[in-house]
Formats: C-alpha cells, sequence, structure tokens
C-alpha cells in the first residue's frame, strides 16, 4: 500500500483537530457503526473541556489505496516541544491559518520548525465561511512569512486549499460559493505534492522513535517511523541509546494506527509509523536496529524546560481528608509516570524528602498535569512557578520569550506601561482603525503573573500569544510579586456570615460563610500591600437582651473563586497553593501567625529571601 506521512500544524484554536475529524468522516476509513465525536483526537477530558490540543497524536486514514497517516499536534507554546520531535516522522506539513485571523506567533513557530526540516508545506486556509474572513490577504500574509523564514523556492510555491473544517466543505478556490462538502481536494492535494516516504524495504531494521506512549500492560513505548527494513514482534533488536552504548531486546508489541483504533500486527514496513513496546526505557531518539548492522539515526533535539515549581506533600490541617493519595510514595510514582510519556518534563526528587523540583515549559503544560493528578485523587501542594536560571561562564541566563499582543488602540498606552514594568522590549508596533498589534521579545517571569493584569488592562479585549525564544544574560530585576497584601485567617474553623462582614472592606474575600478554614489559610486579598490577620470565624455574641437595633440581614458580596493557573500566578513566594480533589486552597508557608511574624520580622532586618 502506498503511504504518506504528514503533521498538521497551526496556532492554537486555527482549527487543526476539527479538520483531522472531517478527514475521517470524509475518507474510507470508519466503519459504518463507527461513530466519531467531535474532536475525536481530544481524547483526554481536559483537551475536551479546554478545546485545546495537549499531546500529539497520531491516526491513519485510508484514501483510495493511499494509507496517510496524520499527526495532530498542540497549537499552545507550552506544548511545542511536542510539535519539534514529529517532524522527523513526516514528509510533509498540512499549515492550518484561521481565514480571519491569519498567521499568529504559533504559527511563525511551527512553519520555522518544518521548514528548517525541508518538508513540504500546503496550506490549508480554515473557517472561510466566516463573514470576517479576508483569505486572499491571509494568503498574502503567509507567503510573506515565508519569505521572512527563508523558505527556498519550491517550499514558497505551496499550494492552497480553503476549507471549513466545522462544516466539512473545502475547495482549491477561495471563493465561497464553490466549497462542497467534501474533503477530496486537500486529499488528492497531499496524494500530490506530499513526497512518498524514503524507504528502503529490503535494508537492514532502523526505526527511531519520536514520541512516548504509557500503559500500564506493556509500559513505555516508542511512537515513531520506520525509516528501513521491516519490523516484526518477537524479534530480538538492538537500541543504540542516547549515550551511544547498545542494548539488545525482544519486540514484544507492536501497533498500528487507523482511524480511532491503534490495532497490534505481527509486522510493518518501512515508511510506516508504528508503536513498540519491549524497552522499559526506551527515549525519544533512540535507535531501533537489526543486530549486528547497528547504525544509528541523527538524534531528535528535545526542548529544556523553561519554568520550574515545587511539588510536596500537603502539610495543611486538612491534609488526608479529601485525597485518595496522599503519601509520598504515591506522588514519586505518579510524577515517575509523567515523565515516562512527557519528555519535556523533568522530576527531581530533593534527598528522600517530601519535595519535588518539577520543570516545564510553561506554566500551562505544569498547570495541565497538576490538574490531572487532582483529577485522579491525588492531594499535594505547589510553589509559584520560576523560570529557570542556567548559567553560563558564571553568569546568570534566564528564558526569553517572542510574545505578540493585539489590543484596542485606545488601551495601548497602558498595555505598553505593564509590559515595560515587566522587562518587555517593544520590537514592532502596528496599528489598524481598531486594533493595535505589539510584538515584544518579553524575560518568561516578566510574564508570570501577567495575566490578570492584562487582561485588566485591556478591559477583557486585549488578546497575548507568546512562544520560548532563547536564553539571555538576565538585565534587569522585575518584580513579578503581587503588589497586594493577602487576609490570613487568624484560626481553624467555620466561617461565619457574621465575620465575613464584618471584614469585607478590609478587601476582597476568597471565601463564602460556613465553609472551614485553618490557621494561615489564604481567605482573601488585602487593598493594601502588606498582609493582615483576621478572624472569619468569630460568630455573633448571643444575649438575652434585645438589641434596641432591629437585626438586620447580612448581605454579602461575592467571594472571588480563582481557577488553579490563576492561583498559581497569583501567590508569592512564602506562600503556596494546596490541591485536592475536591479544593484548591492558597496558604502561608508557615501556617502559625507567631512564626509567621517572627520570620517576616527577621527577614525585614536581614534582608534573607525564601
Amino acid at each position: 500500500m502506498n503511504i504518506r506521512n504528514i503533521a498538521i500544524i497551526a496556532h492554537v484554536d486555527h482549527g487543526k483537530t476539527t479538520l483531522v475529524d472531517q478527514l475521517l468522516k470524509k475518507s474510507a476509513t470508519l466503519q459504518e457503526r463507527e461513530q466519531i465525536e467531535e474532536r475525536a483526537m481530544d481524547s483526554n477530558a481536559l483537551e475536551r473541556e479546554r478545546g485545546i490540543t495537549i499531546l500529539a497524536k497520531n491516526t491513519a486514514i485510508l484514501y483510495h489505496d493511499y494509507k496517510i497517516n496524520i499527526l495532530d499536534t498542540p497549537g499552545h507554546a507550552d506544548f511545542s516541544g511536542e510539535v519539534e520531535r514529529i517532524m522527523t516522522m513526516v514528509d510533509g506539513v498540512l499549515l492550518v491559518v484561521d481565514a480571519y485571523e491569519g498567521p499568529m506567533p504559533q504559527t511563525r513557530f511551527v512553519l520555522k520548525k518544518a521548514l528548517e526540516s525541508h518538508l513540504k508545506p500546503i496550506v490549508v486556509v480554515n473557517k472561510i465561511d466566516k463573514d470576517s474572513a479576508r483569505p486572499d490577504a491571509v494568503v498574502d500574509e503567509i507567503l510573506d512569512l515565508f519569505i521572512e523564514l527563508g523558505a527556498d523556492d519550491e517550499q514558497i510555491d505551496f499550494k492552497v486549499a480553503y476549507v471549513s473544517a466545522i462544516k466539512g466543505t473545502c475547495s482549491l478556490s477561495s471563493n465561497i460559493t464553490t466549497q462542497k462538502e467534501t474533503m477530496d481536494p486537500l486529499l488528492d492535494l497531499i496524494i500530490r505534492e506530499i513526497p512518498a516516504p524514503d524507504a528502503d524495504l529490503d535494508g537492514p531494521l532502523q526505526f527511531q522513535g519520536a514520541l512516548l506512549d504509557y500503559n500500564e500492560y506493556v509500559g513505555r513505548m516508542a511512537i515513531g517511523r520506520i525509516k528501513r527494513g521491516v519490523i516484526r514482534t518477537n524479534e530480538m533488536v538492538s537500541c543504540i541509546r542516547t549515550d551511544h552504548s547498545i542494548k539488545e531486546f525482544r519486540i514484544q508489541k507492536l501497533f498500528s494506527f487507523l482511524g480511532l483504533n491503534r490495532s497490534e500486527v505481527e509486522e510493518a514496513p518501512a515508511g510506516d509509523i508504528v508503536a513498540v513496546a519491549g524497552l522499559a526505557d526506551i527515549y525519544v531518539g533512540e535507535t531501533i536496529c537489526t543486530i549486528g548492522k547497528e547504525e544509528a539515526l541523527p538524534p531528535i533535539h528535545v526542548s529544556e524546560p523553561t519554568v520550574e515549581m515545587y511539588f510536596s506533600t500537603n502539610t495543611s490541617p486538612f491534609a488526608g481528608k479529601e485525597g485518595k493519595f496522599v503519601t509520598s510514595t504515591k506522588l514519586d510514582d505518579r510524577l515517575y509516570k509523567e515523565v515516562q510519556k512527557d519528555v519535556s518534563l523533568k522530576v527531581n526528587r530533593i534527598g528522600n524528602g517530601d519535595e519535588w523540583i518539577v520543570a516545564g515549559r510553561g506554566e500551562l503544560h505544569l498547570g495541565i498535569l497538576i490538574e490531572n493528578m487532582r483529577r485522579e485523587g491525588y492531594e499535594f501542594q505547589v510553589s509559584k512557578p520560576k523560570p529557570i536560571v542556567k548559567w553560563i561562564d558564571d553568569k546568570p541566563y534566564e528564558p526569553y520569550e517572542y510574545a505578540q499582543i493585539d489590543v484596542p488602540n485606545d488601551v495601548v498606552g497602558s498595555t505598553i506601561e505593564l509590559l515595560g514594568k515587566r522587562g518587555g522590549i517593544l520590537e514592532t508596533m502596528d496599528s489598524s482603525i481598531s486594533q493595535t498589534r505589539l510584538i515584544y521579545t518579553i524575560p518568561s517571569r516578566g510574564l508570570i503573573g501577567l495575566s490578570t493584569d492584562f487582561m485588566t488592562t485591556t478591559k477583557g479585549y486585549g488578546t497575548l500569544s507568546h512562544y520560548f525564544l532563547d536564553f539571555k544574560k538576565i538585565e534587569n530585576n522585575i518584580i513579578g510579586e503581587r503588589k497586594n497584601g493577602v487576609l490570613v485567617s487568624l484560626n481553624e474553623g467555620r466561617t461565619t456570615a457574621y465575620a465575613i462582614g464584618g471584614i469585607e472592606d478590609r478587601g476582597i474575600l476568597f471565601v463564602d460563610p460556613n465553609e472551614q478554614v485553618y490557621e494561615g489559610q489564604i481567605v482573601g486579598e488585602c487593598n493594601k500591600e502588606d498582609d493582615l490577620a483576621v478572624n472569619v470565624t468569630k460568630a455573633k455574641q448571643m444575649t438575652n437582651q434585645r438589641s434596641s437595633n432591629k437585626d438586620n440581614t447580612v448581605v454579602l458580596k461575592r467571594s472571588l473563586k480563582m481557577a488553579l493557573e490563576v492561583c498559581m500566578e497569583y501567590i508569592n513566594d512564602d506562600e503556596l497553593v494546596e490541591v485536592t480533589p475536591r479544593s484548591i486552597r492558597l496558604r502561608k508557608r508557615i501556617l502559625q501567625t507567631n512564626e509567621r511574624k517572627k520570620f517576616d520580622s527577621k527577614k525585614s532586618r536581614t534582608g534573607i529571601t525564601e
């Protein structure tokens, strides 16, 4: 059977996963009784809730006598490590671009990676059915981006398909009236334009894993393309490790992909994409070969993490009350399991203690891990995310990011002021009738905790997209700490409406009446810079005398509830987020009020930091 291998790449929310749905539906892949959900490739519960792709996934479709292997990649910058690795598995890419928004920051990043890998591009202008669509102008912008990124003559001569993935229509013309309910024009374009894999069926085996998967039955699996030869179940093979050592093992299971299914096969030929199980600690970029004919393929670069945070067992007074897995052993096992399939994640346990340093590609990357763990029944606490500092020639370097910001014209000045305070360097500014696009180079630490201030400054109308650029020398001290202090509970107990009503004018409350709190828990934000210890459990004193004033019903303001990622950004260095399956609480590291006052006093005298 003829094979084509492609990746679908794009900026977040430009419609990659929805397009894969339509390719599955419109091809002869699914069986008659097989139903497909919307965004079928986003199988993870969080992916479906948030409408984003987190992990690269592969499928395959049958079209005429062709098998087309498709890799659906994440669009969010925090998961760009997934995009980089799959470039070694494919011969071409579908670059999906929104017919209104045009190229965005992640479009630039993924296209740059594809061009560097010398892959054949096909441009897919999606959402052509929108009233605001401007397909011809968007294609011109894409051409400019190709030229700017140094594409060669063959890559610049890209073919374009115009689709509405949500409606399942397609044509090769930007004229909306030519759209028909079929994906055949795009599928024909893939067959015609994307080269067949350069595969030698008769040579000795050569396979390289670019992605990892893991399940309880077969352990870690490597997903990749067979470069040469034929791979067979139960065959003894050798693996060239990243340290150039060689380990022999038996291929226990071999899986092929088609539609929504992964099926076990006995063998697979060069050019196909398969999952291989049998080596428990196989890693991305390692080459599986015929024994005695070892020849390593070029290594695959795995991007370094840029942000880290501390995970630890829950030490609050409520520890163990809401979670199923609370011990350090359970947490250690779960974090180890995660690094088996996510090579962009790094986990280091601190000694034999109850604390780990977990490093990833961004706050969302780590936030997704935390949310998955709490849904699985884990209970733990985490610190504020911090950018990773690298030391080069005894000088500190920090991660910098490319940021694209689109804001209404009336808030441009305040946005520039906000970004300037966080170390942002304005590169370009382009204004239209109502909107202005700002391009910044900014330290990653300047972006941590920015989202709330950014949405306030832009009145909710601003959009910010960013991706990692490089490590650069630390130039300035950016204040990433929260400006306002917090309201901290003085004692343990159940909150009362009477107590909350008495301190409402001191700030914004995070708790409602009749909630259980403990000493050291953060129950609100103070309207001044300093922290304030408050009693939110105080009850109204009952007497046998009637007050001269008639008792009035207490009307309280609605408490502020923050999502997990917002909580992670909100806390300062002396605070933690307590995460359980039922609750997300903010707390001070030092819970006892008197001990905390002593520490703060000592810190102000000596200048020590956390």
